[in-house]
């Protein structure tokens, strides 16, 4: 089996999540691979917004836009980084997971996708579909589901 190149993990910064960034972070430690860890976000919508510059004044910057997602991700990759991972960056962007991830595992040219089981066997995710199942679809990489609940 060859090793892979390169790997991207997805996380919202969950527990569980995180779960699959340690996984990924091994992988990308023995196979000598570049890791990009992925979160997708939708910004905080007006009244959020508002009750953050209520409650945080001139900080509130820490608490809409990508701020929170950034935030996630730099402790996301210091983890990593700590599981012996290399060469790790981060990636956030707006939009829906299964549609960010697809487009990072493309646009990096990624030959292994990671992400948490989280979802697959909930009624939600059986209805609407999950991250984990529509990745798996949709993916033309390798796709690891890892076990985390």
């Amino acid at each position: 089996m060859s090793s892979y190149k390169k790997i991207v993990v997805g996380t919202d910064g969950s527990d569980t999540s995180l779960i699959a960034v340690d996984r990924a972070a091994a992988i990308a430690k023995d196979s000598q691979a570049g890791l990009l860890i992925v979160t997708a976000f939708e910004p905080a919508g007006e009244v959020e917004v508002k009750a953050a510059r209520d409650a945080l004044k001139g900080e509130a910057y820490l608490a809409v836009g990508s701020a929170p997602a950034e935030s996630m991700l730099r402790d996301a990759a210091s983890r990593a980084r700590s599981a012996g991972a290399a060469v790790v960056d981060t990636l956030a962007v707006q939009g829906a997971p299964v549609t960010v991830l697809d487009r990072a595992v493309a646009e990096s040219s990624a030959d292994l996708l990671v992400v948490g089981s989280v979802g697959l066997n909930t009624l939600a995710g059986r209805i609407l579909g999950s991250v984990p199942q529509g990745v798996a679809r949709r993916s033309g990489v390798d796709v690891l589901i890892v076990h985390t609940t």
